[in-house]
């Protein structure tokens, strides 16, 4: 059996280096990455044949792309069930995101001003897939539904495919959710080539999805030159338990997290001591059969614990502090709390709802934001893919009517041409 001691101190030093993760890591790639967009930029395909070979062990051929007819192969090869379960998560998802559509509206304002706001969606999307730990056709479908809900026209993929095999799963779930063309490339090289464009892969106007350290922080540097939704860096996860929490449970959901990847962050608060210590006994007992089994144990590790406090509204303080991309509330009347929680990317209410509902078919996205960034980050949706243009209408008694105050302002400003473009038309 592992023996891990996993139960820590709220003033340790690991505590605060779970909490400042992303900045370590941040430090530790950025020169990298820097460099990789650099050359993307400049050299196109050829920098993206060098760093695949360098980083997903193959040569790219002539063409490193898969269109319709491609997807639809893998699709026609998968098997009936998984199929099933694909169409599934694909049809909660889009009846959850329908909700998040927004409408161009139009006020007036008297008789003799219009106002609006007119909504359009973005022209072309695309979607970055991580290929390397593992699948996820599930993030395929999260990444892309809500994008064809918004009415995006042109959705492109990319996903690393390492030593040159493709993922038909995953190539299946983007025939399934619509994705009008794949690369295999993947990494802070996909990032920047779908940011700038190379001969290939055009240009698009934004990138969302979630990806290892390297994507993130890419990211981050070709924001402004493109939109992203979020920097999703690697996964984490808060769960809250009091004495009726079931240790079985709250172990499992642990190890759903750390097995994702080295960096994972997985942090338990419970009320009790006695709680704490039965968590602990059951991660080691479960360890043992876990087959990606050393991944979460490094993740646990490194960035993983259990803490006990006095109450609730303590570990809702130091979550709240954390913002956590996933936050579980294993305590009896959890809705009593929720109106306590001010940062969280998505919130699992009672002992049933491990995250990976979330992950799946319950309809809400699973890319959320990470490493603190649910302060000010939400959840992809709809209203990502979207954007709006305000619609401003006066006629010419309008215009007479508050030609004054914009005179008076344009004035204090110092912009005479400003006050002379309302002047004109006052004659």
């Amino acid at each position: 059996m592992t023996n891990l001691s996993l139960i820590i101190d709220i003033n340790s030093e690991k505590f605060l280096r779970i909490k400042e993760r992303a900045l370590l890591f941040e430090d530790k790639y950025l020169q990298k990455v820097s460099e990789i967009i650099e050359d993307v930029k400049n050299y196109g395909d050829k920098s993206l044949v060098e760093y695949t070979a360098e980083f997903d062990g193959y040569e790219i051929a002539d063409s490193f792309s898969l269109d319709r007819e491609d997807l639809r192969q893998c699709y026609e090869e998968t098997d009936d069930e998984l199929k099933e379960s694909l169409i599934k998560c694909k049809t909660d998802i889009e009846n959850f995101h329908k909700h998040q559509i927004e409408k161009s509206f139009f006020i007036k304002k008297g008789n003799n001003i219009l106002l609006g706001q007119l909504v359009n969606p973005l022209q072309r999307v695309g979607v970055y897939v991580p290929g390397g730990k593992a699948s996820y056709p599930s993030s395929v479908i999260m990444n892309v539904v809500p994008a064809k809900v918004a009415g995006v026209k042109e959705i492109f993929l990319c996903t690393p495919s390492i030593k040159g095999k493709i993922n038909k799963t995953v190539m299946a779930a983007a025939y399934i959710a619509g994705v009008d063309k794949v690369f295999r490339v993947g990494g802070a090289q996909a990032v920047a080539a779908l940011a700038f464009g190379t001969e290939t892969i055009p240009k698009v106007d934004k990138i969302v999805g979630p990806g290892n350290i390297f994507v993130s922080i890419a990211k981050k540097l070709v924001f402004g030159f493109v939109d992203i939704d979020m920097i999703a860096g690697p996964t984490e996860l808060t769960i809250i338990a009091d004495e009726y929490g079931n240790a079985s449970f709250i172990a499992t959901d642990m190890l759903a997290q750390a097995e994702h990847d080295e960096l994972a962050s997985v942090l338990t608060f419970v009320t009790t001591e006695k709680l704490a210590k039965s968590i602990e006994l059951e991660l080691n007992l479960l360890l043992k059969d876990l087959p990606r089994r050393e991944i979460a144990i490094n993740s646990l590790k490194e960035y993983g614990g259990i803490i006990v406090v006095n109450d609730i509204y303590e570990a809702i303080n130091y979550s709240n502090n954390i913002a956590p991309e996933h936050l579980e509330l294993q305590v009896e009347n959890p809705m009593d709390y929720l109106n306590f929680i001010e940062h969280a990317g998505a919130i699992f209410i009672g002992s049933y709802t491990p995250v990976a509902t979330g992950d799946y078919v319950a309809g809400p996205n699973h890319t959320l934001p990470t490493s603190g960034t649910a302060r000010f980050f939400s959840p992809l949706g709809v209203y990502d893919f979207i954007k709006r243009s305000s619609i401003i209408k006066y006629n010419k008694i309008a215009l007479n009517a508050e030609a004054k105050h914009i005179i008076t302002l344009a004035n204090e400003e110092g912009l005479i041409g400003h006050s002379n473009s309302i002047k004109i038309r006052l004659k």
